[in-house]
């Protein structure tokens, strides 16, 4: 069972893994890599359920690097979670999967979710999905930083 983080601790935990990400990640390194490690960073620092990327590949999210339980390998745009935030080219929070139109169960456990999209040159490149066995596990804190971490992700894949 994960473990709700206050809004304090929370911004002392995404500050350290910003500063381990910029430490970490180079661009002399693989795409894959540096997306394999991203998500290695955010699961062992927030003990998430499910962290990782869908690749945008032929009209379609594709699985990419990620930590957890298996998962969907490809997802339709427009289409859960994953492929609303993909085509709206925006963030979604989502409280309760179970209340999202349309929502994607890739596992029974995951109650809520948070998906942010990778824009590269105004174009959606994929997006990072996180899941979590707790209901109302994300906010605008989570939002601010991993919008923040992937922005900066993008300047090395």
């Amino acid at each position: 069972m994960e473990t709700i983080i206050s809004k304090d601790r929370k911004n002392e935990l995404y500050a350290f893994v910003y500063s381990q990400m910029n430490a970490l990640l180079s661009k002399d390194d693989n795409k894959i890599s540096n997306m394999a490690n991203f998500v290695a960073l955010l699961k062992s620092n927030f003990d998430l359920f499910w962290v990782g990327f869908y690749l945008v590949e032929s009209n379609q999210l594709v699985l990419g690097p990620f930590q957890g339980p298996v998962a969907c390998t490809r997802i339709p745009k427009g289409k859960g979670v994953c492929g609303s935030s993909w085509s709206d080219k925006k963030t979604l929070i989502v409280p309760d999967v179970d209340k999202f139109p349309g929502h994607i169960a890739c596992n029974e456990a995951s109650k809520s979710e948070i998906v942010i999209p990778l824009l590269y040159n105004e174009e959606v490149i994929g997006v990072l999905d996180i899941d979590s066995t707790e209901l109302d596990s994300f906010d605008e804190v989570d939002k601010e930083w991993l919008e923040k971490l992937c922005t900066c992700l993008l300047t090395v894949i």
